[in-house]
């Protein structure tokens, strides 16, 4: 069976064992697939990754917001009104 892998850097479960930290940094700060028995069993991402994922996530939901407000009726508003 084929298996797409989605980084562009994998290593094994047993790299992974005996040197955590030299896989994570062979990523560059990209995440990193970890394979058994040569498939993928999950991705090593790190923190920065994983926070800029998480920033384009609440972009995501954030654009869907204004999108769904977009349509809403305005009300006009002085300053001095404020």
């Amino acid at each position: 069976m084929t298996y797409q892998i989605l980084t562009d850097i994998a290593a094994s479960i047993s790299e992974l064992k005996a040197n955590p930290m030299k896989v994570v940094a062979s990523g560059n700060g990209m995440p990193i697939a970890v394979l058994n028995r040569n498939e993928p069993a999950f991705y090593c991402v790190p923190a920065q990754a994983y926070e800029a994922l998480m920033e384009l996530i609440d972009d995501a939901e954030l654009l869907k917001i204004i999108k769904e407000r977009m349509t809403e009726e305005t009300v006009k508003v002085s300053l001095d009104d404020l």
